[in-house]
């Protein structure tokens, strides 16, 4: 029986607000590339793909100056590639270096789903939980977007010392929640860190998809929008 629900957040709950397709794009037009930013979104979730499996082999921001450089250049030559576009290295530093300016300004806003089913769960008694390798006051954002009525406790990376998919982050859920792995459910966006590492230790995963980006899975349920996760916490007999 499910007795707690736990949430991943970007992607999951929230995306960035502005859009990260229309900062990419501002940063590619002032770096000389002029492509929209509805051509950017796959790009980006390919390249957010290959960024958090990389964080996976060992946490970027622990790794050296110029590896880390790599991984940002890697990530948004992905980004162009997703829009059918190659340029060159010195570009792709112009670029980089407009989107640290540019992120500064960012916040998060939830997807149109998510309160209306946090409210439906909490009002079946389930516990529910936020696990994100975020690390910001979470606390203060989840105050700003009326999330708190909602949600039982955070977990983050940042307090914990480990990122998903480690074990330590999903283990502390289970002792906020006062659960069993076998009574949680935990619903993330990307495979490896939140279907893996929640199977890890005995949780029963949900990969939202809500980019169609892992089609191929099959080993757990795949769900395309928040609202569909009821089915899968009460199946039918």
């Amino acid at each position: 029986m499910t007795r707690a629900v736990f949430f991943d957040w970007f992607n999951t709950l929230a995306l960035f607000d502005p859009p990260r397709e229309a900062l990419h794009s501002q940063a590619f037009l002032e770096s000389g590339i002029n492509v929209p930013p509805g051509e950017l979104r796959r790009g980006l979730l390919v390249a957010d793909r290959g960024w958090f499996e990389e964080n996976v082999r060992s946490r970027v921001e622990e790794r050296g100056p110029e590896e880390q450089l790599e991984i940002g250049i890697r990530y948004e030559e992905t980004v162009l590639a997703g829009a059918g576009i190659k340029t060159d290295r010195e570009t792709l530093l112009k670029v980089l270096k407009q989107m640290q300016r540019l992120y500064k300004g960012i916040t998060f806003i939830l997807f149109e789903d998510v309160l209306d089913v946090l409210k439906t769960l909490k009002q079946q008694g389930l516990i529910l939980g936020l696990l994100t390798n975020v690390n910001e006051d979470m606390d203060a954002i989840c105050r700003r977007l009326d999330l708190e009525p909602y949600l039982n406790f955070v977990v983050t990376s940042r307090e914990v010392g480990a990122d998903k998919p480690s074990p330590p982050i999903f283990l502390a859920a289970l002792e906020h929640a006062g659960v069993d792995a076998s009574e949680a459910v935990h619903v993330g966006d990307q495979y490896k860190m939140d279907v893996v590492g929640a199977r890890g230790v005995g949780i029963s995963p949900i990969l939202i998809d809500r980019y169609n980006l892992y089609p191929e899975v099959t080993d757990c349920p795949r769900i395309r929008a928040l609202s569909e996760i009821g089915k899968y916490l009460y199946p039918s007999p």
